[in-house]
């Protein structure tokens, strides 16, 4: 077996076929975040409801997609539904599959924001009269985002990563690409050191966002900021912000 040629793993690293993978990578990430997000916020409050048969539903839910393997969901959607009539791109196949099982994780990370939402807030919001959506929406949410933004953090990660999953259903993505080379060159080490550094780039991308986040909703900061601008101004706690006259 031969060493590590330097040459091989710059040119791996400045291929354009593995650099249109890249971006492959990233936008399916993104997709599924975003996706992720909306709909496990739906499973979040479907899980708090004090209705039986929604918060059940929404337990199946997390049960069947936290407790499954991705690659069997992602194979189960794309190799599964046409026998049932439901036919998916692979493209299409991939972004729902991570959507469905990112929305899983999702919703008890936000579950877990609003369980730390100190339960005062919930009063204070029913006693100025805010209906529960404001309240969810100018409260709660802001209070629940930065509380779950580590693991957030995390999970995006984890996302960016489980990407290389498609790569069995022949998604072009960044790991699939990377195969593809090594097939024609047979410069494996070069090549999966390359994805590496790229994968590498994708989260520190993500971590400096990340950070960024967690600036962006600090209440000392925020505090802070306000202060200076506003002299001795006093700053009003979020619920009675809510409260004041659109």
């Amino acid at each position: 077996m031969r060493g590590f040629d330097v040459g091989d793993f710059y040119a791996a690293l400045t291929n354009q076929f593995l650099l249109v993978g890249v971006l492959v990578t990233a936008g399916l990430t993104v997709a599924g975040l975003a996706g992720g997000l909306i709909l496990g916020l739906a499973i979040a409050l479907m899980r708090a409801s004090r209705h039986g048969t929604v918060s059940r539903i929404a337990q199946g839910y997390i049960w069947f997609f936290r407790g499954t393997p991705l690659l069997i969901q992602m194979v189960m959607i794309y190799s599964g539904l046409p026998q049932l009539g439901i036919k998916f791109g692979v493209l299409t196949s991939v972004i729902v599959t991570l959507v469905l099982n990112e929305a899983a994780y999702m919703a008890e990370i936000i579950r877990g924001g609003f369980l730390a939402i100190p339960a005062g807030q919930h009063d204070a919001a029913k006693a100025l009269g805010l209906s529960r959506s404001l309240a969810l929406r100018k409260v709660l949410l802001p209070q629940a985002t930065r509380i779950i933004l580590p693991a957030l953090g995390n999970s995006v990660n984890g996302l960016l990563k489980a990407t290389s999953i498609a790569s069995v259903i022949s998604m072009e993505e960044l790991m699939r690409r990377a195969e593809m080379i090594m097939q024609i060159k047979f410069d494996v080490l070069e090549v999966f050191a390359a994805a590496a550094v790229y994968y590498l780039v994708l989260t520190t991308l993500w971590d400096r966002a990340q950070r960024w986040l967690e600036r962006r909703y600090d209440p000392t900061r925020t505090t802070e900021t306000k202060e200076k601008t506003a002299g001795t101004a006093v700053v009003m706690p979020a619920v009675e912000q809510a409260a004041l006259p659109r």
